[in-house]
């Protein structure tokens, strides 16, 4: 696949904020907890709390060395992030978390599964340290929590039924042609969508649910990431994934680039781990694809935007 647009020379999911393996949604979801327990701080010993919208320094990755554990929060999305069979996180974010988290001196990742949605939230209830589920870049976001640096950049696709009968291939078509759409809780197509004037779409609680849609024909097609389409259809056998494309939001590419999340509050975390996702960068990604290839992820993913330009 053609690198998509954005990538810089030699260099580098989801809606907004999105890939899978014939895991039940359900029962990747088990564990996951409540958002009501805000009052449950996640950072022991932390007597002051900044408040929420405050850009500051933070000594959070201080208080998790010496625990020596920290908590990841995840939307069970394979391959972007999820709970393996072994009760352990796995996905391409959390494998990245794994590496970097030890290199930070953090020995122990603990993985907490929420629903896409539920992520910034729960991030700022401090449910959890940071956002591990590929999470895209926007500016929206951007003003609710501080990215590291992305580490995918990803095209669109959309799951069809077999075949592709509408001979769909981006949202303008879904639009031009009439058709119904869907797409998962949160999913930043949703907005790529409502840009090309689709102003009604399904939303569902993920890609197993799109199949679902699709192939009992109550919606024409369903929207996700490139991967997150492509893992989703692999043995279903009963629905299609279309070429991907680069979607379009006012005449500009919508890059779609994912990375970690971190508290307003907790700067200097993020600068330290973003750091080593740079490193991970270095020789033409080499470390980076060694650590996300066994989850689809290829050279076409790589990208080096900043967070700072896919804030801005």
């Amino acid at each position: 696949m053609a690198r998509p647009q954005g990538h810089r020379s030699g260099t580098h999911d989801r809606p907004h904020d999105s890939p899978r393996t014939g895991l039940s949604r359900r029962s990747l979801l088990a564990g996951a907890v409540s958002l009501g327990a805000a009052g449950a701080l996640g950072v022991a010993g932390c007597s002051r709390v900044p408040d929420d919208g405050k850009v500051l320094g933070g000594s959070l990755l201080e208080t998790l060395r010496d625990q020596g554990s920290v908590k990841i929060g995840i939307a069970s999305e394979p391959p972007f992030g999820y709970v393996g069979d072994d009760g352990q996180a796995t996905g391409e974010a959390p494998a990245i978390a794994e590496v970097i988290f030890k290199r930070l001196g953090i020995d122990e990742v603990k993985p907490v599964p929420v629903d896409f949605g539920a992520l910034i939230p729960g991030l700022k209830a401090r449910q959890f340290d940071v956002v591990s589920a590929g999470m895209y870049i926007n500016p929206i976001r951007c003003e609710q929590v501080l990215f590291a640096d992305p580490d995918y950049l990803m095209l669109d696709s959309f799951i069809v039924r077999k075949g592709n009968p509408h001979g769909i291939r981006t949202y303008e078509d879904v639009k031009k042609k009439g058709l119904r759409l869907a797409s998962g809780k949160a999913y930043a197509q949703i907005d790529y969508a409502k840009a090309a004037g689709i102003a009604d779409v399904l939303v569902l609680p993920d890609q197993v649910a799109g199949i679902d849609a699709v192939a009992q024909g109550r919606v024409d097609a369903f929207a996700g990431t490139r991967i997150t389409v492509k893992s989703a259809v692999e043995g279903s056998g009963r629905v299609s994934a279309t070429e991907p494309f680069q979607p379009v939001m006012d005449g500009k590419p919508a890059y779609g680039a994912g990375g970690f999340a971190f508290r307003l509050s907790e700067k200097n975390f993020r600068d330290a781990f973003n750091k080593e996702v740079l490193k991970l960068k270095r020789d033409d990604y080499k470390e980076l694809l060694e650590i996300v290839s066994p989850f689809g992820f290829g050279m076409a993913d790589m990208t080096d935007l900043t967070a700072k330009e896919l804030c801005g």
